[in-house]
C-alpha cells in the first residue's frame, strides 16, 4: 500500500473513530486537547533530536543534484550541489515548519471555527507523518540510507512513480553547461 493510500485508511479510520467520542464532554474534549498537544511537542522534540544528531555526525559529503522544475514553469532544473548535513537540517526544517503550519491551521479551526473531531484525527496522522519522515527514519529509527532512503530523498506521487531530483551524471552535467552559459 503506497504512502497516500496508507494516510487514506489511517484518516479515514480516525473519522470513524472519532465519531464515537463524546467531544461535547468538557473533560473528554481537554483529554484530546492534552493528547494533541502532547503529540505535537513529542513530534517536535524528535525534530529537534535529529537535528542534534546531524550536526553531531556532520557528514562534509558533497551532494549534487538536478532539482525538478516548478511544473508546468517551462524552466530547466536548477543544480544544486550541497554536503549530506545541510540536506538533512533542510529536510529536518522541512518537517519542523509542516508541524508549525499544521498546528496553526488546527488552532484557526479549533479556536475559532469550534472544530473538535480534527484534534484527534490530527495526533494520529502527525505520529504518523512523523514515522514516514525519510530523515526520522535514518537518524532516529537507524535504517540506512539506502534505496527509498538515499539522498536526495524521492518524493512520493499521487499518480504513479515517486519523483524527485534527478542525480545521474548527464543530468549534473547538463545543468552544469547551463550555468556555465549564465555566467558568461
Amino acid at each position: 500500500m503506497s504512502g497516500g493510500a496508507q494516510n487514506l485508511v489511517i484518516s479515514l479510520g480516525a473519522m470513524q473513530l472519532a465519531r464515537k467520542i463524546p467531544f461535547e464532554d468538557p473533560d473528554v474534549l481537554l483529554y484530546v486537547r492534552i493528547g494533541y498537544v502532547s503529540v505535537q511537542l513529542i513530534v517536535l522534540a524528535i525534530y529537534y533530536y535529529v537535528s542534534t544528531q546531524v550536526k553531531k555526525k556532520n557528514d562534509l559529503t558533497v551532494l549534487k543534484y538536478v532539482e525538478p522544475p516548478a511544473p508546468m514553469s517551462g524552466e530547466d532544473g536548477k543544480l544544486v550541489t550541497t554536503t549530506v548535513r545541510d540536506y538533512d537540517l533542510q529536510q529536518t526544517s522541512a518537517g519542523l515548519r509542516g508541524v508549525y503550519t499544521g498546528v496553526a491551521m488546527m488552532g484557526v479551526m479549533h479556536i475559532y471555527f469550534k472544530f473538535t473531531q480534527p484534534l484527534f484525527i490530527q495526533s494520529l496522522m502527525g505520529l504518523k507523518s512523523l514515522y514516514d519522515a525519510k530523515i526520522v527514519q535514518i537518524y532516529l529509527l537507524g535504517k540506512p540510507a539506502t534505496g527509498d532512503l538515499q539522498r536526495p530523498f524521492k518524493v512520493a506521487s499521487m499518480f504513479g512513480a515517486p519523483t524527485g531530483p534527478q542525480t545521474d551524471a548527464a543530468a549534473i552535467a547538463e545543468a552544469e553547461k547551463k550555468v556555465g552559459k549564465k555566467d558568461d
